[in-house]
């Protein structure tokens, strides 16, 4: 699960996988994702030598709200929901923000008080870059965005309950037909699929961190039929539960 993050290379390039498209990014593009979204990384140019490396900012969506009402940002011209990911260009004024961040490293004292002024800055230059309207759209309570992210809290929190998708989409004053569309459009999935994605990695980490057994944690996540569990499972992960989470603890 990747959460709403702006994700910077200083070397080699790399490649987040979403709903099937791939996402690669370098030293001058940053990836940026608006929601919590089922996905996959791969590395795609390091060496022993000059190995991958890259640094993770959570967004404050909040704080954009903040930034956003405080600013005076051209209004958004296309309000047609898109994917919530996205790669942008790395702006000069955007990596000095960063540069500096990261410089608090040597001044540990200084963290509490200039930390929070620099990851401001950074989610204001983020308002000023090609993926404004991405993040834009996902804080503007009145838009299709927001919504769907507020149906993703919810499905966070409730992952374990059986999924009425019409009692969702009420909750967050969407019709059913208008929230399917547009949760695809944002998560590459639909509500059923993100949910069983949910479910699937809970339990793969109960069985591989808390040592449960196939059935114990097929129930735990909602599951009333360990079959169905496992079938499911095998469709995700490409192997069954026991055989999957064999490997892993010898991967270990």
């Amino acid at each position: 699960m990747v959460e709403p993050s702006i994700i910077l290379v200083a070397q080699g390039e790399k490649q987040l996988w979403v709903g099937g498209e791939g996402y690669p990014y370098d030293t001058s593009r940053f990836l940026v994702t608006s929601l919590d979204l089922p996905a996959n990384s791969e590395v795609l140019a390091a060496s022993p030598e000059k190995p991958c490396l890259g640094l993770t900012l959570k967004l404050d969506l909040r704080m954009l709200a903040e930034l956003i009402s405080q600013s005076d940002l051209p209004p958004i011209r296309d309000r047609s929901v898109s994917k919530g990911v996205g790669i942008g260009s790395v702006t000069l004024a955007m990596l000095a923000s960063f540069e500096r961040l990261l410089a608090l490293l040597d001044e540990p004292e200084s963290i509490p008080v200039l930390a929070p002024l620099i990851q401001r800055e950074i989610h204001y230059r983020l308002l000023q870059s090609d993926q404004a309207g991405r993040l834009r759209q996902i804080t503007s309570v009145d838009g299709q965005g927001y919504r769907i992210a507020k149906a993703i809290d919810w499905l966070k929190l409730n992952y374990t309950l059986a999924l009425r998708v019409e009692e969702l989409a009420a909750r967050v004053q969407m019709s059913t037909p208008t929230f399917h569309h547009h949760f695809r459009q944002l998560t590459a999935m639909s509500p059923l699929q993100y949910q069983k994605w949910l479910r699937l990695n809970e339990a793969r980490r109960l069985m591989l961190n808390e040592h449960q057994d196939v059935s114990s944690a097929a129930f735990k996540v909602g599951y009333e039929s360990p079959s169905q569990f496992s079938r499911e499972y095998s469709r995700l992960f490409g192997v069954p539960p026991k055989r999957d989470i064999a490997v892993l603890r010898g991967q270990g």
